[in-house]
């Protein structure tokens, strides 16, 4: 797992263009002003590029919710198998 703590710290702490404020909300699924991060956690198979023109925020920016959106969620499910397992242990 140090390699996903390490992928999870350099997402949300590392320099990057969006700040890291909404790096982890978006992360957290917890960013209501943007629908594509909802999108991208819970229906990712139902993105379209209308979802990504998003006014104030440029495709870096974009790029890096994204992907913090995507590893937040597979965090939770990760996270919730593990624990899955560890009740059957």
């Amino acid at each position: 797992m140090p390699i996903h703590h390490a992928l999870v710290s350099r997402i949300l702490q590392g320099p990057g263009e969006a700040p890291a404020e909404l790096r982890a909300r978006a992360f957290d699924n917890a960013e209501p002003g943007i629908p594509l991060v909802e999108k991208v956690a819970t229906r990712s198979a139902q993105i379209t590029d209308a979802d990504f023109a998003i006014d104030g925020l440029t495709d870096d920016q974009l790029f890096e919710l994204v992907i913090c959106a995507a590893v937040g969620e597979a965090t939770r499910r990760y996270e919730a198998g593990l624990a899955a397992l560890a009740e059957v242990r």
